[in-house]
Order: C-alpha cells, then sequence, then structure tokens
C-alpha cells in the first residue's frame, strides 16, 4: 500500500475527488454499517471546510473532514466524517488523518463525535469525553473534546 496524504479547501476540491470522497463516507457509514441517513448535510463545501484524504493509486481509502465551528461561544475545530475502507484498516490510516488535522489545529480546540466504540482509540489523541452518550441514528455515540 502506498498511501499519500491530500488535503483541500472545499473551495478547492475538484468534482471528482468529492465524488470519491462521498462515495467511500456512504460505503463505509450507509452500506456497510447499515445506517440510512442524510450523508449530504450541507457542510462539505462550506468555505472554512478542509478535507483530508489518503489515496493509494487513484483509489481513496481513508478520509476526514475538518470544519471551523463555534460552541459555547468558543471557537474551535470538529473533526468529523472519519472513515477507512474495510480493506485498509489496521495499517494507520486514521492515525495518518489524524495527525495531519491535529496539525492544522495546533492547540486549538477541536470536537468530534466518536462512535461509542471508538472512544478509547481517540482518546490517544487526546480527546476527552465531553458529555453524555447519545444514539444517532441507531449507532451510539459519544461527543469528546480536546483542547
Amino acid at each position: 500500500m502506498s498511501l499519500e496524504l491530500r488535503r483541500s479547501w472545499a473551495a478547492d476540491l475538484d468534482t471528482a475527488t468529492l465524488y470519491r470522497l462521498l462515495r467511500l463516507r456512504v460505503d463505509v457509514f450507509v452500506v456497510e454499517q447499515e445506517c440510512a441517513y442524510p450523508e449530504l448535510d450541507g457542510r462539505d463545501l462550506l468555505a472554512g471546510t478542509r478535507h483530508f484524504w489518503l489515496d493509494d493509486g487513484g483509489e481513496i481509502v481513508g478520509t476526514l473532514r475538518l470544519l471551523e465551528e463555534v460552541v459555547d461561544g468558543v471557537r474551535g475545530y470538529r473533526i468529523g466524517r472519519v472513515c477507512v475502507a474495510a480493506d485498509s484498516r489496521k495499517h494507520g490510516c486514521t492515525t495518518r488523518l489524524m495527525v495531519a488535522a491535529l496539525g492544522e489545529i495546533g492547540s486549538g480546540t477541536v470536537w468530534l463525535d466518536a462512535q461509542s466504540h471508538l472512544v478509547g482509540m481517540y482518546a490517544k489523541f487526546g480527546f476527552v469525553v465531553d458529555g453524555a452518550e447519545f444514539d444517532d441514528d441507531g449507532i451510539l455515540h459519544v461527543p469528546m473534546r480536546r483542547g
């Protein structure tokens, strides 16, 4: 596997790449996890949205998005839509994506909603639980915060 880490602001993202990013997210979140939910939430093309992905010879095998956000008067960031193709898991893909996104954030505050079974993984990046567990379209999640 020869993975190239890529990053783009929403405005600079070409249509074909956006399609491939969204396709991976649908494959993982909607098809694999059997969760029919509105994947297209209107935030992928916001001016402050940054997309990170891992490209393996033209195939996108992992992605996340980084949003600028204000929560309770605190300006920060939100990491979301973190996913890796099933056959690319256990190769450090999530770590590469998270390190890249957190590198851009620096010491800034960042939030994410982790699937409950992944809380320990996100804790390795300095995230702590920041609220009660909740059900998001049939999948339990936990709000987490760093900084």
